[in-house]
């Protein structure tokens, strides 16, 4: 990647982490919007992307289980049926165009989410088992195709449905997108058989973003601001790759 290119990025990669990790967000849909508007080839876009997302959601992961909010109980019904469909994703290089349309509107669901204001909690009630294991294979499946580890997907439908309270969702999806991520790179280096030369370098700006947004960033700015400039640069990424 040349300088003209990996300057820019490797600054918005980093910004980027800070403002999702200082709101409880992985970032996937951020690092892609980046890429995109700097016009970075697919191939390159999305094993990135699911490197970036093991990194942070393994921290996510870590945090959640070890404050007592995780549920294997819930988790495994998701969990089994999208490590097989995230590969099978990841292993899938849509065509160009396809592809194009494909991540953006899944940018603008994710800029949507970010400012669609959330339910007041409920008394959970636990998913049918077939509606658990349909949801993960379907929402690992588009995980690994556009790279965004599906937790943008399984947040929302646990909360909408009342399948778990707030920090319950964000600790199976913190998983689910490990474990997503991890299975759609393995498919997607299966058929590519490459990985992005600057990944090193990337991996190390999120994982100092993440730490730095999750100390100090909620203390810069309102959760509600933030999310609005994130759902901006979602939909302007989102719109690029639709429209051009």
């Amino acid at each position: 990647m040349n300088p003209e290119i990996l300057y820019p990025l490797a600054v918005g990669i980093f910004f980027i982490a800070v403002l999702y990790s200082s709101v409880g967000h992985a970032g996937a849909s951020g690092y892609i919007a980046v890429m995109s508007l700097l016009s970075i080839a697919p191939e390159v876009i999305k094993p990135t992307a699911l490197a970036l997302n093991i990194l942070v959601a393994c921290i996510a992961s870590w945090q959640f289980a070890k404050a007592g909010h995780f549920a294997w109980r819930l988790f495994l019904p998701f969990a089994l049926p999208a490590i097989p469909f995230a590969f099978l994703g990841g292993y899938i290089s849509l065509p160009a165009a396809v592809f194009k349309i494909v991540l953006g509107v899944v940018l603008l669901y994710s800029a949507a989410r970010l400012v669609v204001p959330q339910r007041e909690e409920q008394q959970p009630v636990a998913p049918s088992r077939m509606a658990a294991l349909m949801s993960g294979g379907a929402i690992g499946f588009l995980a690994g195709v556009t790279g965004t580890g599906g937790g943008i997907f399984l947040t929302p439908l646990l909360l909408t449905m009342g399948w778990a309270r707030t920090k319950t969702a964000a600790a199976i999806s913190a998983a689910f997108i490990l474990l997503n991520s991890i299975s759609g790179l393995l498919g997607n280096f299966s058929s590519t058989e490459n990985l992005p030369k600057d990944l090193p370098l990337l991996l190390a700006l999120v994982a100092a973003g993440g730490l730095l947004g999750a100390h100090f960033g909620s203390n810069r700015l309102p959760p509600a601001s933030i999310k609005r400039l994130l759902s901006v640069v979602l939909t302007i990424a989102g719109l690029k790759l639709i429209l051009t």
